[in-house]
């Protein structure tokens, strides 16, 4: 349950975002907004297909397995979705055993999907800014072995014995992995809908998902203090579970309308906070939770995702979970 203090906060978010104000597509407009132009790009329109995949945490097994069922790949894991787009938010990392081959299997496919007109969105979750800022409590014996390192010395969740240095360059942001991570945003917005890994709180409701973007990044540059900064801050777009956890039906529905007119989107997708039923419609189909748990680590739930097909002439759009 949301605390008192937290429900003040929306509470007084939802009044403020009531009143008269500029969309951030407006402040960009106008030069509102501090902006070094975001890269990569977070925005796209006219997809005609795109599929959402929550957490992954090192469970490979269960990554190959969503990705078929969804109808993204072939029987040798290779791209066979032609211009749709996959958007995974983010969480690849710590926990499974197998992080290394998820983070390959991105890369493969986000070359072979470009080649074929779409696009892979491999959002960044707490989990990579954690590991990036080298926060090993979640790293997993096997994790470190496909490095040559380990084992860790303490059960997950606790600060392990060791120091790992190939594993930690190899996160660096000198390193491959830890510059593939970099090169990717948090948030996306495709056909209006936002996809990101926790979620908006009232804090950056009015945020551009773009400066968000290019602020997470600079803090694993380490152009920003990372430690203060959006990328660590508990109400950020990596950490906020205010939008996914219970609270009183009104507040939440005052709070979305005001959040998604001021980002002028549809809907927000999230992953983060695990579902054990599934994944989760909320608020007529305007907040979808995608998390299901899938990795053998976290609650081993059933591969699961979210396909969003575009409005046509004849058809409106339709949101669809698999299976």
């Amino acid at each position: 349950m949301m605390s008192r203090a937290h429900v003040l906060r929306v509470l007084l978010a939802a009044a403020l975002l009531s009143l008269p104000s500029r969309g951030v597509a407006d402040q960009a407009a106008s030069g509102a907004v501090t902006a070094v132009p975001a890269k990569p790009a977070w925005v796209f329109d006219n997809v005609a297909r795109i599929v959402a995949v929550g957490d992954i945490h090192g469970d490979y097994e269960k990554f190959r397995a969503v990705l078929s069922l969804c109808k993204l790949t072939d029987a040798n894991g290779h791209w066979n979705a032609g211009p749709a787009h996959l958007v995974q938010t983010g969480d690849v990392l710590d926990r499974g055993p197998d992080s290394k081959k998820v983070i390959e299997h991105l890369m493969q496919l986000e070359r072979e999907a470009l080649a074929a007109g779409g696009r892979v969105h491999a959002l960044i979750g707490n989990h990579e800014y954690m590991t990036m800022m080298g926060d090993l409590r979640y790293a997993s014996d096997g994790e470190l072995r496909a490095f040559g390192e380990g084992p860790r010395g303490t059960p997950v969740g606790r600060i392990p014995i060791g120091d790992f240095p190939r594993y930690r360059e190899a996160f660096s942001v000198r390193g491959p992995l830890g510059r593939w991570i970099v090169g990717h945003n948090a948030i996306v917005k495709i056909n209006g809908t936002l996809f990101l890994h926790g979620g908006l709180s009232p804090k950056y409701a009015q945020r551009s998902p773009g400066e968000l973007n290019e602020l997470v990044r600079a803090e694993l540059r380490g152009e920003r203090d990372a430690q203060t900064g959006v990328g660590a801050d508990p109400e950020g777009p990596l950490w906020f579970r205010g939008l996914a956890e219970s609270a009183q039906p009104q507040l939440l529905e005052t709070f979305l309308s005001n959040l998604l007119s001021a980002q002028r989107a549809r809907r927000i997708v999230m992953g983060h906070t695990m579902q054990e039923q599934g994944v989760s419609v909320r608020a007529g189909g305007r907040l979808v939770l995608i998390d299901v748990g899938m990795s053998k680590m976290a609650l081993d739930g059933k591969p699961a995702c979210l396909t969003l097909t575009k409005p046509t002439a004849s058809a409106p759009e339709q949101l669809a979970v698999v299976p």
